[in-house]
């Protein structure tokens, strides 16, 4: 997003939290639109509209697949369903009405919108009278959401399908690559997953048409979280926590913290953060170093900027967003400092992966020992975070980087458990082990930044050797 379109969406932030009746209303119109309007553009130009309206068409779908009885009354519906395909036809209208400046024009034809549109209320409404077939069509819908997000985040499967198709309609004798970009899939795909999980379970909420699609699209934190829970979320827009004058001092000091760190500091450490070109470049392990550091600064400045953004608009919506970052550069091991990261997402994988292996691990038939159950839950774990950004080499080490740290950490850890030298117990001491751990820590963490920036495992390897002296 750039700054004019953040300034944007505060200000309309900031109308729609004034608002004392149709709140829910206005913000679910104005989260639709947006995923509409901040939607990149394609090679296939078309699926700059389609790409949003399936997002919209997947949620309607798994909110009467996720329902209960007492939320699908048409009285309470019926308005927010109007909405949706209210906002969806009017974009689509943009081809008529010509205003680039808001939207594309090149929309597909009127007569397509509303056949899908049709067919996707079809499909709600017969999904959400088959209260039978749920427990089986719950887990085809988890299978078909995790397929799908592996296809959306593999490179290869994506540029090869999309090439194929443009090599075909061009006449070409060779595909030729593409890129899709489906705009806030990845937090979508968790979200919808965290609701039927929830469902299986029995402690999904009762939420209407309207809750469910502002919980999963909402605009503050759309395109980089925080992953909220929906059980909180709800509870929330129905009774939006009112704003008092320190409220609103909180809430634009830490969107303005947001905007510096994002477009000040992060977007000025870009301009000397470590990337594909440097590392062919530098020979010299201290500059390699300083270009290292100037990257584990940018990204958080970059991720932690939006965090703020996105948790100083929804407060001015009356809604308190969770944390997501908690000083983790200044943590003293690997365990505190995944703790403060990305907290949201971890707290997911932890919930719905990390918890229930390690459950199932405990109580199998094979005696598992201790420490291989540890090995195998973090590692795999740390491993699925790397893949949520990308089906690729490089994250897959960069997680199984964190998940082998985290194993040995946790082994140390528990060897040193009432083994410390006396000198520790003093303050001054303590002050020098937590320094140490820090600075470990950190420099551990900006390793593993390696595999995630750089293009190739050989890249990565090329930097390894150029920081520790051993390039030829």
């Amino acid at each position: 997003m750039t700054i004019f379109q953040i300034g944007i969406l505060a200000f309309i932030a900031i109308g729609i939290g004034q608002l004392h009746k149709g709140r829910e209303l206005a913000l679910l119109a104005f989260s639709a639109f947006v995923i509409y309007w901040l939607q990149p553009p394609q090679q296939f130009v078309s699926l700059a509209f389609w790409l949003p309206a399936a997002t919209l068409g997947l949620t309607v779908i798994l909110w009467a697949l996720t329902s209960t009885p007492e939320s699908l009354s048409w009285k309470q519906n019926w308005p927010a369903a109007m909405i949706l395909a209210g906002v969806t036809i009017l974009v689509a209208l943009n081809r008529y009405f010509g205003l680039e400046q808001v939207y594309m024009t090149t929309t597909p034809p009127l007569l397509q919108v509303a056949v899908v549109v049709f067919i996707l209320v079809g499909l709600t409404i017969a999904l959400a009278r088959s209260r039978a077939v749920r427990p089986a069509v719950y887990w085809l819908a988890l299978v078909g959401l995790i397929v799908l997000f592996i296809l959306l985040k593999t490179p290869y499967f994506v540029n090869h399908l999309f090439g194929f198709v443009k090599a075909v309609q061009a006449g070409d004798a060779e595909p030729k690559q593409a890129i899709l970009s489906w705009l806030g899939f990845s937090y979508v795909a968790f979200r919808l997953i965290h609701t039927i999980r929830d469902r299986q379970s029995g402690r999904l909420p009762s939420v209407t048409l309207g809750e469910y699609v502002n919980y999963v699209i909402f605009f503050p934190a759309f395109t980089a979280g925080p992953i909220d829970r929906i059980e909180r979320f709800v509870l929330e827009l129905r009774s939006p926590v009112s704003l008092a004058r320190q409220d609103w001092v909180e809430a634009g000091t830490r969107f303005f913290v947001g905007l510096f760190k994002k477009f000040v500091l992060a977007d000025a450490l870009a301009v000397i953060a470590l990337n594909d070109i440097l590392v062919t470049q530098v020979k010299s392990a201290g500059w390699m170093w300083f270009f290292l550091y100037a990257y584990s600064l940018r990204i958080y400045f970059d991720f932690s900027g939006y965090t703020d953004i996105a948790i100083g608009l929804a407060r001015v919506l009356g809604i308190r967003l969770p944390e997501n970052f908690a000083a983790p550069y200044l943590k003293p091991n690997l365990t505190q400092f995944w703790n403060s990261w990305h907290m949201t997402l971890t707290q997911w994988f932890r919930a719905y992966f990390f918890n229930p292996l390690t459950r199932a691990m405990r109580s199998s038939k094979i005696s598992w020992p201790v420490p291989v159950i540890i090995l195998i839950t973090q590692a795999a774990a740390m491993v699925l975070i790397g893949l949520w950004h990308g089906v690729t080499w490089g994250f897959a080490l960069w997680g199984l980087w964190h998940g082998l740290g985290l194993f040995v950490q946790n082994r140390w850890s528990e060897w040193a458990r009432g083994k410390q030298p006396s000198w520790l117990q003093t303050r001054a001491g303590a002050m020098i082990f937590n320094a140490a751990g820090v600075f470990l820590t950190f420099n551990f963490v900006s390793l593993g930044w390696l595999f995630f920036t750089l293009s190739t495992p050989d890249l990565s390897w090329s930097a390894f050797q150029v920081l520790f002296g051993f390039a030829k």
